[in-house]
């Protein structure tokens, strides 16, 4: 059976908070994104996940993108690596601050890691090495997903959530989906994420997620939302959720579902002229139970 998202799926993540709560119960955010061109990536992705509600982001990045990161606003903390991107020599200090934001929030941690990030072949090599070794829930994304390619293995089994638009897919699993009816979409989406041991948010004008046993659709969403960045706000959106603990293919759900409608809310506003930016301010109302 297929299950369509509907807004009742966000009860469970956005209960009443109680007296007593602290910083990290509700969740600490990495996030690995980045290059000496793209510096926007991670900032959207952070500024996403803090109006899904998640308590601390923190952002590590080539020195140029992180620099101009801290920039955007007082509330993103981004951590500087020398370079202009990701080498080898960068390893050890991602699976220090990792484990590092995993104690501090005691267990309350989510990665997000490929947005910006570059696809040269030590970048990859990096990406590759660093998820073989994680096993902090995380959502890999845009570049991230093509240090994938030559060696999907290491991601069987483990807690991810892998956000492929239509392309990303077939560079992921080889698979031309493009031209596709829907149902036959579901079925292809459904066996690689079997195969592959994994959760999968197939991004498109109807999203699918599928963990290889349980699929839904998302139908939030608006053909304008193909402005660069969206994608973006969405591996913000599911990590801040994931961050919380809850468990991956609800949060993959959800993160479609508040995605798309904030998507339709900026949209009614600004049509042709909406920017992720825009999107990233509808959240709060997009989660409004």
């Amino acid at each position: 059976m297929i299950i369509e998202v509907k807004k009742d799926i966000l009860k469970n993540i956005y209960k009443e908070r109680k007296e007593g709560v602290s910083k990290y119960d509700f969740g600490l955010l990495v996030i690995i994104g980045g290059s000496e061109f793209y510096s926007g990536s991670p900032a959207i992705s952070a500024l996403s996940a803090f109006r899904a509600g998640v308590d601390m982001v923190r952002i590590i990045a080539p020195k140029r993108a992180a620099d101009i990161i801290a920039s955007f606003k007082p509330d993103l903390a981004a951590y500087p690596l020398k370079g202009e991107r990701l080498n080898i020599s960068h390893l050890s200090t991602l699976k220090v601050m990792t484990e590092t934001a995993k104690a501090a929030s005691r267990g309350k941690t989510a990665i997000v890691i490929g947005g910006g990030i570059g696809r040269s072949e030590e970048t990859k090599e990096v990406i590759s090495k660093f998820l073989s070794e994680n096993s902090i829930p995380s959502v890999i994304d845009a570049d991230g997903i093509y240090a994938l390619e030559k060696n999907p293995s290491i991601i069987f089994g483990k807690p991810y959530l892998i956000t492929p638009h239509l392309y990303e897919f077939f560079v992921l699993t080889g698979k031309d989906v493009k031209s596709l009816p829907l149902e036959k979409r579901i079925k292809i989406v459904e066996e690689e994420a079997k195969r592959l041991k994994t959760t999968i948010l197939l991004k498109s004008q109807i999203d699918i997620i599928s963990n290889g046993e349980n699929t839904a659709i998302n139908k939030t969403g608006s053909y304008y939302m193909t402005k660069g960045g969206m994608g973006d706000s969405l591996s913000g959106i599911a990590g801040a959720i994931i961050s919380r603990g809850i468990d991956i293919f609800e949060a993959g759900q959800a993160a479609a579902y508040i995605n798309g409608l904030s998507g339709e809310l900026a949209i009614k506003k600004f049509g042709e002229s909406v920017m992720t930016s825009d999107l990233i301010e509808e959240i709060p109302q997009a989660i409004k139970l």
